[in-house]
């Protein structure tokens, strides 16, 4: 499986119809290993960090067999439109 910042941002854009998604890969030589990602959506709305996480967790099930290290944010879009005012 050949993975990508890219082929992560954007099956979590469409999967969690994610309004805005940040993927970074954190790898030292960027071989795809290790990646830090930020998720905005409204599905996440009356959900606590866990429930969040699972979601993000259970779109990426196969992808995360294959990724060393995984960094996640998750936030409602209220939350990141609070974030993007400080």
């Amino acid at each position: 499986m050949e993975l990508s910042a890219e082929y992560l941002r954007e099956k979590l854009q469409r999967d969690l119809e994610a309004e805005h998604v940040e993927v970074e890969d954190t790898t030292p030589n960027r071989c795809a290993a290790s990646f830090r990602v930020l998720v905005v959506s409204a599905k996440f709305e009356g959900k606590p960090l866990l429930q969040r996480h699972r979601l993000v967790n259970t779109c990426l099930a196969e992808e995360l067999l294959h990724i060393h290290a995984f960094e996640q944010k998750t936030l409602t879009p209220e939350q990141w439109a609070r974030e993007q005012q400080k």
